[in-house]
């Protein structure tokens, strides 16, 4: 009888890490290698997990990632069997500001709340506007507009 239960499939046990060849369809796992033998990339956060959606027969396995984008990975990259752990990470709320400056985020502060000479809306009488026809539009810190579909990232790479 003790035999029977600690001859489990290794392939069943959560914790396990193995090749993705070695999976069955729907199991459930993390810390999955994006390029065989060199260590774990994607889905390591707390309470993630991708799911196994095409059986590994050929020399891809379609895994479907936690943003809900379903991705070709080889099938001798490893992953673990299994959920990270702390799925409540998420949803835990932060009791005062201080708690927000230990993780290591800074305070937001309005445009309109600055000086003119540290943000293009800063500046003027007491709550003055700078949008609509106020002035001027809404612009970034750097004075480029950012509203009506402008462009303010780097140009794409024409190829």
């Amino acid at each position: 009888m003790m035999d029977q239960m600690f001859h489990l499939d290794v392939n069943s046990q959560i914790g396990s890490c193995m090749p993705l060849a070695a999976m069955r369809i729907g199991t459930m796992i993390h810390n999955i290698e994006v390029n065989p033998g060199q260590g774990g990339k994607l889905v390591r956060a707390a309470g993630t997990c991708a799911k196994i959606l095409k059986e590994p027969t050929s020399r891809y396995v379609m895994v479907r990632l936690p943003s809900g984008a379903e991705k070709l990975i080889d099938t001798r990259c490893r992953a673990t069997i299994g959920q990270v752990s702390n799925p409540s990470h998420g949803s835990r709320k932060l009791r005062k500001a201080g708690q927000s400056r230990w993780l290591g985020r800074r305070p937001v502060v309005r445009g309109v709340a600055m000086n003119p000479v540290d943000h293009p809306h800063g500046g003027g009488e007491g709550r003055s506007k700078s949008g609509g026809n106020y002035g001027r539009g809404s612009l970034t810190p750097w004075g480029k507009p950012c509203k009506s579909g402008y462009k303010t990232g780097p140009l794409k790479r024409r190829k």
